[in-house]
């Protein structure tokens, strides 16, 4: 029986020892079966059916022994591979002839509007959001656990001391120290624990591709909410105007109403149209004083101690040239889309890891340690053991239990992944669209804009001639009033379009290939 057992355990110790690149091992429970028969028919000089009925039993548990190890080492990892998504080989052409198209996204993407100003609240807020300051301090966490991971595969050491005291009746004091000592290391023979290094060198990298979604996220925000304090300012003058133009509309509603000319309800009328503007211009206000609030926090300055300086959007700000890209390197450029997939290969990995947990693992400990009635004579004497050790999960559901976890968050992965390509198509096709529709209505609001100046300024000839009233004056103005407003309004949109457009096509970020560095390793 002894003999059978260390056949079992020198075929099996060849099994372990001789990796494969594909199976983890260089046998299956069949061949190490047919290795042990020749030995065993060598050992007992006889054939299998003449051994008696003890040997045989001894044997063949020996044998089942042998099969059921190496169906425990018969391994197969995972090689990563990008999961598949539609394919898609275009983006929707936007028809803009006034505007270039630009096929190099910057960097400093937000430097094409020329605004010095906004560029300087870009800098602000990139030093001083807390939110991004978070993903950063993400960023170390997942560095520190990198190396957390990485010392699995190292010996651990313990050194303890220790001292006893004791009195019995009748008997003198005694005393006893001592000092211990012990090493633990569990080899990673088959690089389950390296496995796992690379799914948090993964996670890492994917929570460097979060910090990138975060700051050209923190980027696109503090330029729209900038655009948008601009055009209250616009908005708040331009109000102002015509509520002075509804004023006097008004006092030539009052002098006609004393002469009879016109009845009280229009003078009411008049007066609730000037009421109803004041209210719009005190919430245009409203809505300032908010923008400037979250320009606050954006920036890392409390609320209410920050004021943007009154500007007008249409002379402060440029419409930048329109970024173009390919759906290929939209995958490899946009933060999101590379934290989804690098969190698709650090599932893989954890697959790998839990599958390499049913193989055998090799232990090593060592003991030492002395023990002395005085501490003097402490160090005199000294015992030292060491303890190899070999664990075979034969039988352990949980642990084929988490190699199906991981499977099933892998399939989580890949579908959240999948997900994420669909909506960031759906973002860059929509940004285009609505440039491209706000752009062609620009166009006719500026002609809709130039015609009603042209007709203000044939109306005012007119009212010098004393042809009309100057009441018919102040229609026309409050009409292109409200046509500057729409022009303003539709170039605030313009603007924010465009640095939607930028944020969905990745902003300025350098392409990363995941698939191609996980067959290098992570770095």
């Amino acid at each position: 029986m002894r003999r059978v057992i260390y056949l079992m355990y020198r075929t099996v110790g060849v099994a372990l020892l001789t990796p494969n690149t594909d199976r983890r091992c260089a046998f299956t429970g069949s061949e190490i079966v047919r290795a042990l028969l020749p030995s065993l028919r060598v050992y007992v000089g006889r054939e299998w059916s003449a051994l008696p009925a003890l040997r045989r039993a001894s044997a063949a548990a020996g044998l089942c022994a042998a099969a059921l190890l190496s169906g425990c080492i018969d391994v197969k990892v995972p090689t990563y591979q990008r999961p598949d998504t539609p394919e898609k080989t275009a983006f929707t052409k936007i028809d803009a002839p006034k505007v270039a198209a630009s096929d190099t996204i910057q960097p400093d993407w937000w430097k094409q509007f020329q605004d010095p100003y906004l560029d300087s609240l870009v800098e602000k807020a990139i030093n001083g959001n807390f939110d991004i300051k978070v993903l950063a301090a993400r960023i170390q966490v997942a560095g520190a656990q990198i190396g957390e991971a990485r010392a699995g595969a190292l010996p651990s050491m313990d050194l303890g001391a220790g001292a006893a005291f004791e009195k019995t009746t009748g008997q003198p004091f005694s005393k006893q120290y001592n000092l211990a000592t012990q090493v633990n290391w569990d080899i990673d023979i088959w690089g389950a624990v390296e496995k796992g290094v690379q799914a948090q060198k993964a996670e890492f990298r994917a929570t460097e591709a979060d910090w990138r979604a975060g700051y050209l996220e923190l980027v696109s925000s503090v330029s729209t909410t900038y655009f948008q304090i601009l055009q209250f300012d616009d908005q708040i003058e331009q109000q102002k105007r015509t509520i002075t133009t509804n004023q006097q509309i008004l006092t030539i509603f009052e002098g006609m109403e004393k002469n009879g000319l016109v009845p009280h309800t229009q003078v009411l009328t008049q007066r609730a149209e000037l009421n109803r503007l004041t209210r719009e211009l005190l919430e245009l206000k409203r809505s300032r004083d908010l923008a400037d609030n979250a320009l606050a926090t954006l920036t890392g300055v409390p609320a209410g101690e920050f004021k943007v300086p009154a500007g007008k959007l249409q002379k402060r700000v440029q419409v930048p040239p329109v970024p173009s890209g390919l759906p290929s390197q939209l995958l490899a450029r946009r933060p999101d889309l590379i934290a989804a997939e690098y969190r698709v290969l650090e599932a893989y990995d954890l697959v790998g890891q839990a599958k390499l947990a049913q193989l055998p693992t090799i232990s090593l400990t060592g003991r030492g340690g002395t023990a002395s009635f005085a501490l003097t004579d402490l160090l005199k004497t000294f015992t030292f053991s060491f303890l190899p050790s070999i664990n075979i999960p034969i039988l352990d559901p949980s642990v084929r239990a988490h190699v199906k976890t991981t499977e099933a968050q892998t399939t989580v992965a890949e579908q959240q992944y999948r997900s994420t390509v669909m909506s960031a198509f759906e973002e860059v096709e929509n940004a285009l669209v609505n440039l491209d529709s706000h752009m062609k209505q620009r166009g006719e609001l500026q002609q809709e804009v130039d015609q009603l100046t042209v007709v203000a300024a044939q109306i005012d000839a007119q009212l010098k001639e004393g042809v009309i009233s100057q009441l018919e004056v102040f229609e026309t103005e409050r009409t292109l009033l409200a046509a500057q407003l729409a022009l303003l309004a539709n170039h605030q949109q313009i603007l924010s379009d465009t640095v939607t457009l930028y944020k969905a096509l990745g902003g300025g970020w350098p392409t990363v290939d995941v698939q191609s560095a996980s067959k290098d390793g992570l770095k």
